[in-house]
């Protein structure tokens, strides 16, 4: 019993560690598309801008910082799960059904970190909370 209320009592802390980890994972994907950087794009080159390519950029890099931030949490994670969904089905699932073989895996996962932070909010250290 004492343990489950310890590690209870740690459970916003440890939504706030998966918030802050997949927003810097995520940010890495948005600064690979707009910066090239820590390597470039699978295509090669940047992607224009207004494109489809530039505009998951722009939600990646700004949707991930403001994630990290605990910032606008659950709208901003409802609009990248929205993002994570259209990306599997438009560049993955075609490829296999299975995420194994078409790359989507990433995707899917995201997408459903990112769902879950909308119904379970930001955790602990996180602006929203010093908002309220």
């Amino acid at each position: 019993m004492a343990t489950s209320s310890a590690l209870q009592r740690l459970a916003p802390y440890a939504l706030a560690a998966l918030r802050i980890m997949a927003a810097l994972l995520f940010i890495e994907h948005g600064t690979q598309k707009l910066l090239g950087f820590p390597a470039p794009p699978a295509s090669g080159s940047l992607p224009a801008a207004f494109t489809l390519s530039w505009v998951a950029g722009v939600l990646e890099l700004f949707g991930g910082l403001l994630l990290v931030l605990g910032l606008f949490t659950r709208p901003a994670a409802f609009v990248l799960a929205g993002q994570m969904a259209v990306a599997y089905f438009m560049a993955h699932a075609p490829r296999s059904f299975f995420p194994v073989l078409n790359g989507g895996d990433a995707a899917i996962l995201f997408c459903f970190i990112f769902l879950y932070l909308v119904f379970a909010g930001p955790g602990a250290l996180s602006l929203d909370g010093r908002r309220r």
